[in-house]
């Protein structure tokens, strides 16, 4: 304990945290708060407090999975939150320092995603069972950041309505346009921007399993002759189709790219472009800079994966001739979004136990209790950025979007 007591008392000043080590003795950190519900955890063995005193990220990740590290008042989200709000990214904020940011060589190194490796990075994903993401996502299965435009409450099933509006109003559609979908998930963009415009819509994914359903669902409504689905890596697609989408969009696929990708990513976007076209890239971000994904998830749920900086998104877009027309940033979206998704699981803790295991259970909540905060004290945030070849494709003023939504939305 000798290790995670000096880390804690550094650490931990607002809000109380109680540790019970392995041979029952309590140590109580921080001091009260009444916005944050204290939380006691106990450790098994000396070396599971080592290791997080060592690793926190992997450390508490590994520990909790294993049953090694129990959380013996409150969970894991109030956890997790108590000790990510004493490291948020705050101006003010005196103890803020890089424990989240672990083992950045690494992670740099597990940002090169070549062909091979990205489809068995996606496999680790979203290959999972199929009913597992039915138990928490919305009708539409967007496993994405929704849109709460009419405020937090108003439910995960109507605000992920309202991000497929957002983003079909962004991209400004028109009859007889051929769009691409890039990371189609399970075709719940597709099949929207199809229904609202008629649009001829392509789909494509690495993952088997998304495929499957998406071009089963296609079928079923008598939309496959419309709304396509593909098995292809979209650095694939420009010796097919370049030239040929009037519009492109690409929703929480842009964070699986990795960094030394991200030129070739947005030339090929350029590539796949009309002259006229637009593109709608929807990705997590940070506010706080250049960064590392935490080693334990990129171990355990999203390897090769990085949440870039706008400062580095920004350049590759430079190099491929491409206009940024508009930028918005969600903040506190995707901290809502996760919210319902927790909610939800810990709901359905039963069925997901009986898919998987308690372990799997412990992990995955521990995932969605850790994304949670990343945007809720963390520097993460959502950014939707608007792209043409031309500087006169749009509008020059932002009004149609709104206008569009309205409709969509009424």
């Amino acid at each position: 304990m000798f290790l995670l007591d000096r880390l804690f008392t550094k650490m931990i000043r607002d809000g109380e945290l109680t540790v019970i080590d392995h041979k029952g003795n309590r140590h109580v950190y921080g001091k009260p708060n009444a916005a944050k519900p204290p939380v006691t955890v106990r450790f098994t063995d000396a070396a599971s407090a080592r290791a997080v005193a060592i690793n926190p990220a992997m450390g508490a990740g590994e520990g909790y999975m294993d049953g090694r590290m129990v959380i013996e008042q409150g969970d894991v989200r109030q956890l997790v939150d108590l000790v990510t709000w004493n490291l948020r990214w705050q101006r003010d904020n005196p103890v803020r320092f890089a424990l989240w940011r672990q083992a950045s060589i690494a992670a740099k190194l597990d940002q090169i995603n070549f062909a091979r490796r990205s489809k068995r990075n996606v496999a680790h994903h979203y290959d999972l069972d199929d009913r597992l993401y039915d138990l928490f996502l919305d009708p539409h299965r967007q496993y994405s950041c929704a849109y709460f435009g009419d405020g937090a409450d108003i439910g995960l099933d109507a605000a992920q309505e309202a991000k497929l509006a957002h983003i079909a109003a962004k991209l400004d559609l028109k009859p007889g346009q051929r769009v691409l979908d890039i990371g189609c998930g399970w075709g719940g963009m597709a099949r929207y921007l199809h229904k609202v415009s008629g649009a001829e819509v392509l789909g494509v994914t690495l993952s088997e399993e998304q495929l499957k359903y998406a071009q089963g669902k296609a079928a079923a409504m008598g939309i496959a002759d419309k709304v396509k689905f593909e098995l292809i890596d979209y650095r694939a697609l420009p010796a097919q189709h370049a030239g040929s989408f009037d519009r492109i969009v690409s929703v929480g696929m842009f964070e699986h790219v990795g960094l030394p990708h991200f030129n070739q990513f947005f030339q090929t976007v350029e590539a796949l472009l009309k002259p006229d076209g637009v593109a709608l890239i929807h990705s997590i971000a940070r506010a706080d800079g250049p960064g590392a994904t935490d080693p334990w998830t990129a171990k355990y749920i999203f390897p090769g994966g990085y949440s870039p900086a706008l400062s580095q998104i920004v350049p590759a877009v430079e190099k491929a001739w491409l206009w940024i027309t508009d930028i918005e940033v969600l903040r506190l979206h995707y901290a809502h979004t996760i919210r319902h998704w927790y909610d939800h699981c810990e709901a359905k803790k039963a069925e997901i136990v009986a898919l998987y295991d308690e372990r799997f259970y412990r992990m995955w909540m521990f995932y969605l209790a850790a994304a949670m905060s990343a945007f809720n004290n963390d520097g993460h945030m959502n950014v939707q950025i608007q792209l043409t070849k031309r500087r006169d494709t749009l509008p020059i003023r932002r009004d149609y979007m709104a206008a569009v939504e309205a409709g969509l939305t009424a």
